[in-house]
């Protein structure tokens, strides 16, 4: 049987495709909160000018600035073609739905929020359910029906 999870629409059968799975997450959950970091200087600096041009009022952007950096970053890449963030290309995973539908910018915002939502409350619950649960799902996928894959 050959494992070409690029072309599967639905949940893959074969265990492969979930193997390795949690530490690439881990790899690309680095990556990526590296490069959101690159891009929180660049949206820092565009508010900084914001603030000027609005007579201060731009600067009540910086609270949430996080936030908004993150969640763009997030929502766009893995909404995108390749339904994956950089980091997770980067170590050759993407995310899929179970049903077989695409991600979509709320799916992706959801999963999102729902990871720094529930790593607030269970920090090593949330990371050692994948040791445990099958297809090495985490939490916020068991409730969003999404599950991380290899992508090659």
């Amino acid at each position: 049987m050959s494992f070409e999870p690029s072309v599967q629409t639905a949940a893959p059968t074969d265990w492969r495709a979930f193997s390795g799975v949690l530490s690439r997450r881990a790899m690309a959950f680095i990556i990526d909160y590296v490069l959101v970091g690159l891009l929180m200087l660049v949206a820092i600096v565009a508010v900084f000018f914001l603030g000027i041009i609005t007579l201060g009022l731009g600067w009540l952007l910086y609270p949430i600035l996080f936030f908004i950096v993150a969640g763009l970053y997030f929502g766009t890449s893995m909404a995108g073609p390749a339904q994956a963030t950089p980091g997770m290309r980067a170590v050759g995973i993407r995310l899929i739905r179970l049903d077989g539908g695409r991600i979509d910018f709320v799916t992706a915002i959801a999963h999102l929020a729902l990871f720094w939502f529930l790593n607030s409350i269970l920090t090593p619950l949330i990371l050692l359910a994948g040791l445990f649960i099958e297809r090495s799902r985490l939490v916020h996928d068991l409730l969003l029906g999404t599950a991380a894959v290899r992508s090659f």
